[in-house]
């Protein structure tokens, strides 16, 4: 990983792979991590280069090549103790499938973006017998049979969140502030619904003139742009928060969110696009709505929803140890297949 584990501030992926990291040493694993040096997960760890975060925090603007510099120190690093480890779990994007060769086998991939593209369409072609794990059974319908070793939805310390209080009438948006993830949507819903609305998430670099064109004149006294937020921040974020609002205009491979709120207790509000309907159950953790007019009837119907209710399924189902058990089964099955 590039970027620290866990996140400082915004960072999916490296939340996961920080929670992975400590529940499947909680079951008894040992397990080393390969990440940037200002990491600070509890894991012994290798990577002599800082984050691409603190280069920046450092520098300034950096060439568009220290990304790619980053991850080729790194994946040299692997390469030396290759033998070291029974299985190699893998959370970037594709170099690292180059750099395996034989140790294939006893590897896993986890994706954690769309997997119907071009790019990882040839990714696939070229690199037939990668084990990849979906992270939902959405996403799987575009991984190869081939390449396809199982499913494995997100899971979260729950040590990290408690029950929130008792909700106030606030709506929550969180996320990129970019046409994929429809803040505008968030923002109709609260003006139809007669609630004040937090939006946190950064500006899309690769999109930033969606946040003048569609978001930047409805901010005001009961519409506020937080811009991103940590997760200490994040989870504060929820204490008041009448439901978390997801109108996503994408196929979303996951959605970490919905189950950070889920933790909390929070109801969610979301398009039935992506993994949501895998997520989202209707009428017990939220709704799953189809229009704004809809989105509003369910915050009006949200004081319905059993709040304990919504946390006991995030502890049921998407906890970080229900995630490592079941990553460990497909370990298992690989390193037989390998003969290790």
């Amino acid at each position: 990983m590039i970027e620290p584990v866990p996140p400082t501030r915004a960072g999916g992926t490296e939340r996961v792979v920080a929670d992975l990291g400590h529940a499947l040493a909680g079951l008894g694993h040992e397990v080393t991590l390969f990440a940037a040096s200002d990491s600070t997960a509890a894991l012994p760890r290798h990577g002599a280069h800082p984050s691409l975060s603190a280069l920046i925090a450092q520098h300034g603007d950096v060439p568009p090549g220290v990304p790619g510099a980053l991850e080729a120190g790194m994946l040299d690093d692997l390469r030396g103790r290759l033998d070291a480890f029974d299985i190699i779990h893998c959370h970037t994007e594709f170099a690292h499938a180059a750099l395996l060769g034989p140790a294939r086998k006893r590897s896993l991939t986890t994706l954690h973006w769309r997997a119907d593209q071009l790019d990882r369409q040839l990714f696939f072609q070229q690199f037939p017998d990668l084990p990849v794990a979906a992270i939902s059974a959405r996403q799987a319908r575009d991984v190869p049979a081939s390449n396809l070793a199982g499913v494995v939805h997100h899971g979260l310390d729950s040590a990290r969140f408690t029950l929130a209080g008792a909700p106030g009438r606030e709506l929550v948006f969180i996320g990129r502030m970019t046409d994929q993830k429809r803040p505008d949507r968030a923002i109709e819903i609260a003006r139809l619904s007669h609630r004040p609305l937090k939006l946190a998430g950064g500006i899309d670099p690769g999109n930033p003139d969606y946040f003048r064109r569609a978001i930047e004149q409805h901010l005001g006294p009961t519409i506020s742009h937080l811009g991103a937020l940590d997760e200490m921040a994040k989870n504060r974020l929820f204490d008041d928060a009448a439901a978390l609002l997801f109108p996503i205009d994408w196929p979303e491979p996951f959605g970490l969110v919905v189950i950070e709120a889920m933790g909390r207790g929070v109801p969610v509000i979301a398009w039935p696009n992506g993994a949501v309907p895998e997520l989202v159950e209707h009428g017990i953790t939220g709704f799953i709505v189809q229009s704004e007019a809809e989105a509003a009837d369910a915050v009006a119907a949200c004081g319905q929803l059993d709040r304990h209710v919504i946390r006991e399924r995030f502890l049921q189902r998407f906890t970080a140890e229900r995630m490592a058990r079941d990553y460990l089964t497909i370990y298992q099955r690989l390193i037989r297949n390998a003969g290790r």
